[in-house]
């Protein structure tokens, strides 16, 4: 189990880093009705990096756990805007994501909850 936490660990961390390094991508995905996109978009990616980093030593994983579930139960209803509302679909194909993978990630994000709670128990 340690060495799947230090894996999903490192994929947080990455998908954290991606929120600097190809910020228009993530910028994207932003829904309207939230404020200040540029400002959201860097507050996620730093939460990701620290719940990441938090994951990798045993002292550190149980905090993880809850912060990466509140992060990702926070981003969940941008998920289902992205997959429902037709400019976003647009500006995802736009992007270079097909719309089933738009439908696709909300059912995963659930499972990724569920991982993450028991690689942090």
């Amino acid at each position: 189990m340690r060495i799947f936490r230090r894996v999903l660990g490192l994929a947080f961390i990455g998908v954290g880093i991606l929120h600097f390094t190809r910020p228009k991508f993530f910028l994207a995905m932003m829904p309207p009705w939230i404020p200040m996109h540029k400002e959201a978009v860097a507050i996620s990616g730093v939460a990701e990096i620290a719940g990441g980093a938090a994951l990798l030593p045993d002292a550190t994983a149980k905090f993880a756990g809850p912060w990466l579930t509140a992060l990702l139960l926070a981003v969940f209803p941008a998920n289902i805007h992205m997959a429902v509302d037709p400019g976003q679909v647009e500006r995802m194909a736009k992007a270079g994501i097909p719309k089933w993978a738009l439908y696709a990630r909300l059912p995963l994000q659930p499972v990724l909850i569920l991982l993450v709670l028991r690689a942090t128990r």
